[in-house]
């Protein structure tokens, strides 16, 4: 309830304030008397980031063809749609076969055209604090060892060496090209002992049969490592980054690519 002034001797007053109340509708007060709590916008707040999905989606749709066709990859003409009686997995069987064997760059256009509607998504991970949270997204982390020619284990060992605690989670490929760098590396001082085959049998083990494997071979019994947890967790990366640069011995060798086979059990991919 206002009071409105008059004259100019008066003073406009607010005497009563109200509250703006939204009536809920028949299903809203079915649920409510279910005891299902809902905000009264909730279904509003879908429906917009559907609409916001669905108009993002069309522009990423959109400046990928625009991009094709001013590269000559598609003309107007072309059919980007699965067409046929086995329409259904086409797409998934030309981006299997395009890994292998030569397609027609209208397919490869069509394959982009399918991973073009995913955004792409950051890990499920929760960060506690916004410095973990720009680590926790692989695909940035992944640009990171790109552009500085790190291995994920020379990236972690700076972090470590900087007093940082989260230790961000890592694309299989980077790890994969880790162990293989360490291995070719330390290659040409262990020729005779890092053979092909010992390679592949290391392929896909986890911790245990990663260091049961390299045993014999390497001749081992086992570091005994001194100092509290963090101390010993940096010391294990520091030796990663070492075997890209200088020999090692075995017993140090072997905790390396058993890390590093662990880091690959762990990962989401």
């Amino acid at each position: 309830m206002v009071h409105e002034a008059e004259n100019i001797n008066e003073t406009s007053k607010i005497i009563k304030l109200g509250v703006r109340v939204n009536p809920l509708s028949t299903d809203e007060i079915t649920d409510f008397e279910k005891g299902n709590p809902l905000s009264v916008n909730a279904d509003r707040t879908l429906k917009r980031g559907a609409r916001r999905n669905l108009q993002r989606f069309k522009l990423r749709r959109q400046n990928l063809i625009e991009a094709l066709l001013k590269s000559n990859i598609i003309h107007s003409e072309s059919i980007l749609t699965e067409i046929g009686s086995n329409s259904t997995y086409e797409t998934l069987y030309l981006r299997s076969k395009a890994t292998k064997e030569r397609i027609e760059k209208e397919e490869f256009a069509r394959i982009l055209l399918t991973i073009n509607k995913k955004r792409g998504y950051k890990s499920s991970r929760k960060a506690k604090n916004e410095e973990e949270g720009t680590l926790i997204d692989g695909m940035s982390v992944a640009k990171e060892l790109y552009e500085n020619n790190f291995t994920p284990g020379q990236y972690v060992y700076q972090l470590l060496l900087n007093d940082k605690k989260h230790i961000p989670d890592f694309y299989q490929s980077d790890l994969k090209n880790e162990f293989l760098a360490i291995w070719n590396f330390q290659k040409q001082f262990y020729s005779n002992i890092l053979i092909d085959q010992l390679f592949q049998d290391l392929e896909g083990k986890n911790k245990n049969q990663t260091w049961a494997i390299c045993k014999e071979p390497f001749s081992i019994k086992g570091i005994i490592q001194k100092g509290t947890a963090n101390q010993k967790r940096q010391e294990k990366y520091k030796w990663r980054s070492d075997s890209l640069k200088n020999k090692v011995d075995f017993e140090t060798l072997a905790i390396v690519l058993q890390e590093i086979n662990n880091d690959l059990n762990k990962s989401s991919g």
